[in-house]
Parts: C-alpha cells; sequence; structure tokens
C-alpha cells in the first residue's frame, strides 16, 4: 500500500484532517500510530468530500489500522490547528473525535507500523506530530471519565 500525495492546497485553507481520540483502559493515555517515515500521529486522515467526520474516522481506522471503530462520539472533544508534518508548508485543522474500537489486533501498514498508548511522558523520545504535541500541552484525562 502507497500513500497518496496529497492534493495542494491554497495558502488561504487548512487541510481538514479528522482524528481519532482512543483512550487506554484507565482513559490516562491515548493511541498513536506510528507511519513508514518514523512520525507518530493520532489514527485518522484527511476528510473526503461527502463524508462525515465519523464515517471519514472509521473508514480511516479500517484502510491504515485494519481495525473497526465501535462508537464515535457525535461531536469532536478537541479542534486543533498546526503544520502538517511532512510537509510544514501545508497549514492543517485537526478535529478530534472520541472512538473506540472493538479491539487492538491491527494490522501493520505503511501507513501504521506500530500503536501505543502515550502520555507526556511516553512522547518525550518519539517524533510526534505537530497535533499530538499540541493535543498532550491540553488534554486532561478528567475530561474523559465516561465512555462515549
Amino acid at each position: 500500500m502507497s500513500i497518496k500525495p496529497l492534493p495542494q492546497v491554497p495558502n488561504c485553507f487548512y487541510r481538514v484532517s479528522i482524528k481519532g481520540l482512543i483512550l487506554n483502559e484507565r482513559r490516562n493515555k491515548f493511541l498513536i500510530s506510528k507511519d513508514e517515515a518514523g512520525f507518530w500521529d493520532l489514527p485518522g486522515g484527511g476528510l473526503e468530500w461527502g463524508e462525515t467526520p465519523q464515517d471519514d474516522l472509521a473508514r480511516e481506522v479500517e484502510e491504515e489500522m485494519n481495525l473497526t471503530i465501535t462508537k464515535t462520539a457525535s461531536r469532536p472533544c478537541y479542534f486543533l490547528t498546526g503544520k502538517q508534518t511532512v510537509n510544514p508548508n501545508i497549514h492543517i485543522v485537526n478535529i478530534i473525535f472520541e472512538c473506540q474500537v472493538d479491539n487492538f489486533d491491527f494490522t501493520p501498514s505503511p501507513e501504521c507500523l506500530e500503536i501505543k498508548f502515550v502520555d507526556s511522558k511516553d512522547i518525550i523520545e518519539l517524533e510526534v506530530s505537530d497535533g499530538v504535541i499540541k493535543l498532550m500541552q491540553i488534554f486532561d484525562p478528567q475530561n474523559h471519565t465516561v465512555q462515549i
């Protein structure tokens, strides 16, 4: 599976990316995945024309990780802007929805070689996306005490 090139986005627009906040059992860490370039990011990807964010997230997680989302929140829990890791000239907005998967038996792909649950101490030695850094700065487990 090869990574598709991203379309050119005019400077006045943000590329919209839907990301999943998948929490561990204690709900104090969240899942990130490592791509073939060595970067760690939240699961998900670019919002496709005509898809709902929930459908887009389910499709992206299925394509990249071969995991099935069983529940997705009806509203986003975080909204972040930043620069794309691979191409810092592209500005991106990450709309993050809390979701759950049926299991963690993922199938590696170029877009997802590894997965792990992290907190602020765990990401110090990792090459993480701008979105993961920004999310870690505002992530509060107390806001996620009730399962969706």
